[in-house]
């Protein structure tokens, strides 16, 4: 499982036998973290997985695809059960929705795109679920996320998972230094995800076959909308759409409705050329909409930067790195201008479409895998000035 590893340490780094190696292995339910949990459960680590209820499973139980719903409590608990490890499942609803849902209903009723996977991992599996890892006198905690962590000359660094279909280093980004000690990632070598099934039929797992997950776990079908009308009363409120002078040019049927980008769905047809939106001003109840040259954008602002390159991120007046400012996105070249610890602006070499505040900007050293963490989009983003 690990690569090229000291001689004398086990797989997890650690210099003693596995037997009195403890692991605690964040368990979705899902084929990849099962894997992890059976493959270090083989390897003779003293093995305890543990499962998180994040909100409640009653409109989500007959959800295909939806990450911690109540089938896949039960499935972790099998997979558990059939490798001969203690498992439990941690009611973390109140948490997951102070941090997680109520600044997600907030952030898209701001004009945001927000990415609540982000925050669960920061403030929910690698803060709460870690604590307790350590509470359990776990040595490390393990998770099934596509992303590597390799020993490097000065710390461990975080890096791009070998297979770059399935990397979630964006997902990833604001995982801290000390958080990147105690974690580990065993999956991140494989070249695909293929191998990872292979993997759970060599174990016998009862989720070998199981589908990924693709929607946020509370969002069924990928409806945001309803999702934030249930939550926000009101929030729905219908108001203008207008051009970037002012215009008005119909009617929208709330704000939450539009993402940064959008060009279908907004009802103001028989125009020469076809218009996008490039704003969403809550405030105002408006959508601002015009040409898509006006959603290129080359400076990025940028906060809540977690840093995880060697010298200190203030240290130099630029960096020149890749930036990666939506997970669907490859890294661009990009310098970055220290404005603080944790503030900076993000200079694009190439102007990129559909910036969004509430998204993550991740940074890549153009010359290896690292990753150098990132930060979070937020309002102000300028134009391209050509």
């Amino acid at each position: 499982m690990a690569l090229d590893r000291p001689h004398g340490l086990n797989s997890l780094g650690f210099a003693k036998a596995p037997a009195d190696t403890r692991v605690v292995v964040a368990m979705s339910g899902g084929v990849d973290s099962s894997v992890v949990a059976a493959q270090l459960a083989e390897e003779g680590y003293d093995v305890v997985g543990v499962t998180l209820q994040l909100y409640d499973h009653g409109a989500a139980l007959a959800k295909k695809g939806a990450c911690c719903a109540g089938r896949d409590i039960h499935d972790a608990r099998r997979v558990a059960e059939e490798m001969g490890f203690p498992h439990y499942v941690l009611d973390y609803e109140n948490t997951f929705r102070e941090a997680v849902i109520d600044e997600f209903a907030d952030s898209y009723l701001a004009g945001a795109t927000p990415v609540p996977c982000i925050r669960c991992n920061e403030r929910v599996k690698f803060k709460d679920l870690l604590a307790t890892a350590k509470d359990l006198d776990a040595d490390c905690m393990a998770t099934g996320h596509y992303i590597q962590r390799l020993m490097g000359p000065e710390r461990a660094e975080l890096h791009r998972a070998a297979d770059m279909n399935r990397d979630q280093s964006y997902f990833l980004f604001s995982t801290t230094q000390e958080q990147l000690d105690f974690l580990r990632f065993p999956l991140g070598h494989l070249p695909s995800k293929a191998e990872t099934r292979a993997l759970a039929a060599k174990y016998g797992l009862p989720v070998a076959d199981k589908p990924d997950s693709q929607d946020i776990c509370f969002v069924p079908n990928g409806d945001y909308a309803s999702v934030i009308e249930k939550l926000r009363p009101g929030a729905a409120d219908p108001g203008e759409i207008v051009d970037m002078e002012g215009t008005v040019l119909g009617e929208h049927r709330g704000v939450i409705h539009y993402t940064i980008g959008q060009r279908r769905g907004l009802g103001i047809g028989g125009l020469a050329d076809p218009l996008y939106v490039v704003k969403l001003d809550p405030d105002a109840r408006q959508v601002v909409v015009g040409p898509k040259e006006a959603l290129a954008k080359r400076t990025v602002p940028v906060r809540e930067i977690n840093w995880l390159g060697d010298a200190p991120f203030t240290s130099r007046p630029e960096w020149e790195v890749e930036v990666r400012i939506r997970s669907t996105r490859p890294p661009a070249p990009a310098v970055i201008r220290p404005i603080s610890e944790t503030e900076a602006e993000v200079e694009l070499a190439t102007p990129e479409q559909g910036v969004s505040p509430g998204q993550a900007c991740v940074f890549y050293d153009p010359d290896s895998t690292r990753v150098f963490g990132g930060g979070w989009i937020h309002k102000g983003v300028s134009t391209d000035p050509a």
